[in-house]
């Protein structure tokens, strides 16, 4: 008789510790899933405030490109952009308009500008600048270009981590479930057996 009862109080710890072991492990596996959606769910926020500032950036520059290329337009002879080139580039001293004697195989007189010479030093460090501007500009659209990628590689990393959080695709969720099923009914049939 001892030993009978020793069988059925061992087959009575064998099922509880598989069933304590099932549970805790659904357990973790519930608190991961948990902690995934809380993170997925952070960083949706944080790429949907940064696609917000992306798109008003974006807007802000269309809006300055559309007035910079009115200017362009607007401004078109020597006197204009006389008066106008003091606002756009800082110079010691104002660019002055000469008007030069027509010459006898040319009836209309020519107008030429005269560049004082403190000025040329403010123009060619202003080139210099826009060639280095150019250069950073060139720069910082390979990196959004390499950055867009990278967003997109971590996209896809994020929707599959989301998959296999589910518990993977509906053909591997199926097969899980029917192990399961397979090692609980070899549990029964065992303990079924062990009882008569």
């Amino acid at each position: 008789m001892p030993t009978k009862y020793l069988i059925h109080l061992a087959e009575l710890s064998i099922a509880i510790l598989f069933a304590s072991a099932i549970f805790f492990s659904w357990r973790a596996d519930r608190r991961d899933r948990a902690q995934l959606a809380s993170e997925l769910a952070t960083t949706k926020q944080l790429l949907t405030a940064a696609d917000a500032r992306q798109h008003d950036r974006d807007t802000q520059l269309a809006q300055t490109l559309a007035t910079l290329a009115v200017k362009k337009r607007t401004i078109v002879t020597p006197a204009q952009i006389i008066r106008e080139l003091p606002t756009q580039i800082p110079l010691p001293s104002p660019i002055a308009l000469q008007t030069a004697p027509p010459l006898p195989n040319s009836p209309t007189p020519q107008t030429n500008a005269v560049i004082p010479a403190e000025d040329l030093k403010p123009l060619y460090d202003f080139t210099i600048d826009c060639k280095a501007c150019q250069a950073k500009l060139t720069t910082a659209q390979n990196d959004l270009t390499d950055e867009r990628q990278k967003t997109t590689a971590l996209t896809r990393e994020r929707d599959d981590a989301l998959r296999i959080a589910r518990g993977g695709s509906v053909f591997r969720r199926i097969t899980r479930a029917a192990k399961w099923f397979l090692i609980g009914a070899a549990a029964g049939a065992v303990a079924a057996k062990a009882a008569h």
